[in-house]
Order: C-alpha cells, then structure tokens, then sequence
C-alpha cells in the first residue's frame, strides 16, 4: 500500500469512528472530527498507473487528458467497473443528458476513492458516489415518474432573457453577470446554464455565442461604463478558466479601470476541478497582477468556486486556494449546489463546509437550490427540506462561513429559503416576492407586487398533491 492509500485509509478510518455521544449516551445531532485532506491514489486506475506526480499536477496533462466519452472512460478504469455501469450511462447519455460528458482526471479521480479492485464492490461505490451522481449521472439516477417538471426550461432563471449585450446580464440592480465563453474544463451534469454551455447532446441543441469574443468583451466594457449604478461584475461563462489567461487579464484590467465597479469575482469551478490551472506560474503571476491593482484601486477581487461534495476538497485545491489568497486574492468563497444523494443531509453539509473553512480557506457561502431545468428533479430538493437542512447546520461553523441557503427564483433571484411569502404544501407552490426590478421590468408597474411561484419536485408532495400535478398534464 502506497502513502497516500494509507492516508486515504486514515481517514476513512477517522470517519468511521466518529463518536456519537458523550459518557452520558446523549448524543449530539453532528459531532465534529478535523479530518486531513487527502489526494487519493490516481494510480489504482488502471489507464493512469503509470502517471507521475508531475504529470498529475501538470494542467496540460489533465487537459489532455479529460475522459470525453465512455470509450475513453473504459480505458481509464479497465475492468474495475462492470458493464451495467457503462450500459446505463449510455442510456443517459442517449436519453436524458442536458450535458456533454467532460471530466478533468482531477475529478475523476475523487470518485469511490476507497472502493478497492473487486469489480462488484468497485461498481456499487461508484454508484453510490456523490460526486459520481452530478458528474456522471446514468439512466436510473433519474425520476422514472417526473424526470422534468411540467414548469422546467432550458434558460430556467431567464437569464438570455435579461441580456443588456450578449452575454451580459443585467438581472439586479447593482450587479451584472459576464459570460465571457460558454465552456468549461468540466461539465456538471445539473448545469444551470445547459442552455448554452457545453457541446449539443442527444436531447439538447446548445444556443451559441455569436460575437466574437474580444467584440462581446468590448460591448460589455462599453456598456459598464454607461451604467453607473453597476458596481459589481461576477464573470463567468462558461468558466474563466477557460479564457486564455491573456485574454482574461486584460478584461479584468479594463474592468477595473471603471470607476464604479467596486467587486469583481470571478467564478470557477476549475479550482476543485481542475485546480492545477490555477497553479500555472503564468496563472498566478497574471493573478497576482490583477490582485495589486485591484488593491490599489480599492475594489475588492474574489474568486467564487463550486464544490458540493466533502470528497472533493483535497490538497491541491487547498493549495490552489491559498495560492490564490497569498497573492492577494480578498476572498475564495464557495457556491455549491444542494442535491438530493450529494450534499442533502446535516452531516453532508457540514462535513464539506468545514473541509472548506477549515482546511482549505475558501469560504461557505452559498448552497443554492438546484435549478428547474430538464431533467433535474431526482437532484432537486423541496424548499421545507431546505429550510430543514438550513435549520440544522446552523450553530456548528463560525457565523460567517455559516452558508446561507438559498432558491434562485425565477425573474426574482436569490432569496434565503426562509424568505417565502406563502407556501402550499400539497401542490409544492411556494410565492416569493421582491424589492427591485429587473432590467426587463422597468416599465411593469406591478412588478414589485406580484407573486412569483416556485415549485417543489412532484415526488416530493402528497398523494393529493402529486395526484393534482398528474390532472395538470
């Protein structure tokens, strides 16, 4: 056994051996245990035995080498995984995909850590994964009843819709979202932005980007600057780490040359999946170069990364996340997804949050609700199991990495999942309501007034209230 197998082992061991009470037998509902982050052993698969550490922590290497399809996933795994895994995949990837199948080995590598070399077992872990289920879900993963929800849409937070320029969306009123590209160096199978992110799949013709990117780049820059009350710039895509560094650099240059933008964050689920970019020596010199002026200019610079699962939280992305703060990044901060058999229960949460907090710098902040998209309810959890979920992780973590739970609503936008004005429970309608406008509603006098609905996942509910939904199709 290797070092890192045994460490791997370590800490299994640790986790399984978690105390559940006290001499008295009264037991805590969580009982915290630091846990040491730990790279699990690349080589037990058999296409990367031979792989060295440099080539691992080489970004070009994991570029080159992301599994695209199931041939290529075959040939990393060899025979660990038996044939039912790859014929359901392909049923998905048939059937149900909303997205193309990208995986960096980085992420790849986080799935079943210690399921061993029996095929069986291997297979069954993989299964059960949780980082398996969003990033290569299969066929039986969906909802056989409601795969979709009758009011699910491709663009499920309207966000084209709310496009000032291409790309540029203009949603709250001090705040704009820049999707500089509409790819990734991973693809997430819950996407948000499926609509236009990633290759076209079997069920899925992806909306393209028609500007050039420097032109979409000069629109968005042109229409900041005629737009004070934005002060604040996320930019995405796609994913950032998919923007040459050059390019990139020189966007963020000309962002902060803006005098009233004064946040700048830029999202990246790269740094837990592909965290050897943001390792490059010319990535963290460029960074560092961005930082300094952003600190001297006095605008604050973060970076927003995406991780839903414990498992993922290893040391290069620690290193990565640090790296990126000692160069004078103000903050990493984490916006995970919730996902039923991910990251649903008390422990989940927790578990990850302090992996993150305490171990790796970056910072809870966000667990957004999965979004109505196609095909995403067997992942979607509903609101009152949220709000449990928030009820039960508060009073563990420090109060400022306590990540507030959030519903993105449609045509409202982020709202505390407590915030609700009204909810049926045995239809799974919850209203909500807002305080500003969005860009496409400055002319709605009632905008401020209305109810906007959202809805729980049809398993969820009832008899009375599933048996409603099954009349309304």
């Amino acid at each position: 056994m290797t070092a890192i197998q045994e460490s791997a082992q370590e800490s299994a061991d640790r986790a399984s051996t978690r105390s559940h009470g006290d001499e008295t037998g009264i037991e805590q509902p969580y009982d915290y245990r630091r846990a040491e982050l730990v790279e699990p052993d690349w080589r037990r698969f058999p296409g990367w035995r031979d792989v060295t550490e440099a080539e691992w922590r080489d970004a070009q290497w994991q570029r080159v080498h992301c599994v695209r399809n199931l041939k290529q996933l075959r040939a990393v795994v060899g025979d660990l995984v038996e044939d039912r895994f790859f014929d359901d995949l392909a049923a998905d990837q048939r059937d149900m995909a909303t997205m193309s199948m990208l995986l960096p080995p980085q992420m790849l590598n986080t799935m079943a850590p210690h399921a061993g070399t029996d095929p069986q077992k291997v297979t069954e872990e993989l299964y059960a994964d949780p980082i398996r289920r969003y990033m290569l879900p299969v066929r039986s993963d969906r909802d056989p009843q409601w795969p979709s929800h009758p009011h699910s849409e491709r663009d499920s937070l309207h966000e084209a819709e709310m496009w000032v320029v291409e790309g540029l969306t203009h949603r709250y009123p001090t705040k704009v979202l820049a999707e500089l590209l509409s790819t990734c160096p991973q693809y997430c199978g819950h996407c948000t932005r499926m609509d236009l992110v990633g290759n076209s799949t079997e069920q899925i013709d992806k909306h393209k980007l028609e500007l050039k990117p420097v032109d979409r780049q000069d629109a968005m820059i042109d229409y900041l600057k005629r737009t004070p009350g934005v002060r604040d710039v996320v930019v995405s895509g796609g994913d950032v780490a998919n923007v040459p560094w050059h390019q990139l650099e020189a966007f963020l240059m000309r962002l902060l040359e803006i005098e009233t933008v004064r946040d700048v964050r830029l999202a990246t689920k790269a740094l837990a999946g592909l965290p050897q970019h943001w390792l490059q020596p010319k990535v963290v010199e460029g960074l560092e170069r961005v930082a300094g002026t952003a600190r001297r200019r006095g605008v604050n610079l973060a970076i927003h990364t995406h991780v839903n699962h414990v498992q993922s939280v290893t040391p290069l992305v620690a290193e990565a996340a640090r790296t990126a703060l000692e160069v004078g990044v103000r903050d990493v901060r984490n916006q995970g997804v919730l996902m039923r058999g991910v990251n649903s229960t008390p422990a989940d949460l927790l578990d990850l949050c302090f992996a993150l907090q305490g171990e790796a710098n970056i910072l809870p902040y966000y667990f957004y609700m999965c979004d109505m998209i196609p095909n995403a309810e067997h992942w979607r959890l509903a609101v009152w199991e949220a709000q449990e979920l928030q009820h039960a992780i508060m009073g563990y973590l420090p109060g400022y990495a306590t990540p507030r739970i959030v519903c993105d609503v449609p045509y409202v936008g982020k709202r505390w999942v407590h915030q609700l004005a009204e909810y049926d429970r045995e239809r799974g309608i919850s209203y909500w309501t807002k305080n500003y406008r969005t860009g496409i509603e400055l002319d709605d006098p009632e905008a401020l007034d209305r109810r906007y609905p959202y809805y729980d996942p049809i398993s969820t509910l009832p008899e009375q209230g599933r048996h409603w939904w099954s009349e309304q199709v």
